[in-house]
């Protein structure tokens, strides 16, 4: 969908209220959406908060068409903690992060966050269309089909080329990226796209055979088998393997039993944190299908921050393998009176 490109106005650490469920569904039109991106029904339970400006979202990534793109959106920021919880969605449990249209947004003294946002409906919007809209339709199975704010994103957005430099001006004045991560993730955009031109090239022309930096490649079977489980359960400390342990647990296609091992997971070897939880269903975000996972558990504090995607704000959970991680002692361990454990 064609977007204005107005530039934001809401910056990193700004502190901002979600309005009432009552304005929000005033500012939407007939589908229940604002510039096509829908509102949720778990957007409204934030509703009245006082909460803190976790980025803008000025662009994001494409998780729908596959191609590693980015996609510019209007109006639009991530409110720290504000994540789906997936209960008018069948349980998805993704947790992304939501997606606040500045019209649903107030400034603390209750004045608008722009004076030029779009003109309120007469008579709000019936909640029972929000709730409508969480799915389009049944599949062939009898299974529903559910539209959120990810499977709609491609037509809330328009393409945002690397070229584009209004989004790296946008990443440093709203403070989501620092300068020099904001160059260095434009080098790596550049650099990876003269790779994947380079394999139409002769191979002297090319870069370790037009690899993607940051050059990683699984070196183990194309079919995995699981190893033996962890059992990991929520509050338990674990480490990120080195990316020499992870790499023999990986296909050519850098997959492990399907779950793709991604480029932005490197950077967290050897980091240690505590897993938030076993990820059983999420939506496929390209055909709004529920999809069932195994042997699959998310980390406190541990997203995907986008360095090797033009920073990107989402900050997604990313998905681990038991494989991938290990258990280590935890030293924080409650005593128990008289210095016991």
């Amino acid at each position: 969908m064609p977007q204005s490109s107005s530039s934001p106005v809401l910056h990193t650490g700004d502190k901002v209220r979600v309005r009432s469920a009552e304005d929000i569904l005033a500012t939407l039109d007939e589908q229940g959406t604002s510039g096509a991106l829908p509102l949720m029904p778990e957007t409204l339970r934030f509703a009245g908060r006082e909460l803190t400006v976790f980025k803008s979202a000025h662009k994001t990534c494409d998780t729908i068409n596959g191609k590693g793109t980015t996609r510019r959106m209007d109006r639009a920021v991530h409110l720290t903690g504000a994540r789906c919880d997936g209960s008018a969605h069948g349980g998805c449990q993704a947790g992304c992060l939501l997606f606040f249209k500045e019209e649903w947004l107030e400034n603390l003294d209750g004045t608008p966050i722009r004076q030029d946002s779009p003109p309120a409906r007469t008579i709000p919007l019936s909640l029972e269309v929000i709730e409508r809209g969480t799915t389009a339709g049944i599949d062939d199975d009898g299974e529903p089909i559910y539209r959120c704010q990810a499977t709609e994103l491609v037509r809330a957005t328009d393409y945002l080329p690397v070229h584009d430099a209004r989004q790296y001006v946008n990443d440093v004045r709203t403070g989501n990226v620092k300068l020099r991560a904001t160059l260095l993730a434009l080098a790596i955009s550049v650099f990876n796209n003269y790779q994947k031109l380079s394999r139409k090239l002769p191979a002297r022309l090319r870069v370790r055979d037009g690899k993607f930096y940051p050059f990683y490649g699984g070196t183990g079977p194309a079919k995995q088998k699981q190893r033996e489980p962890l059992d990991l359960k929520p509050g338990e400390l674990v480490e990120v393997k080195s990316k020499e342990e992870i790499m023999p647990t990986l296909g050519p296609n850098n997959r492990n039993r399907g779950l793709w091992f991604d480029a932005e997971m490197l950077p967290y070897s050897g980091r240690k944190g505590r897993v938030l939880g076993r990820i059983d269903q999420i939506i496929n975000e390209a055909t709004g299908k529920m999809i069932k996972l195994r042997d699959c558990v998310v980390i406190e504090d541990i997203t995907c921050a986008g360095q090797f995607n033009r920073y990107c704000p989402r900050s997604d959970y990313i998905y681990w393998r038991e494989a991938w991680l290990r258990r280590v002692p935890d030293s924080t361990a409650d005593e128990a009176p008289g210095g016991t454990v």
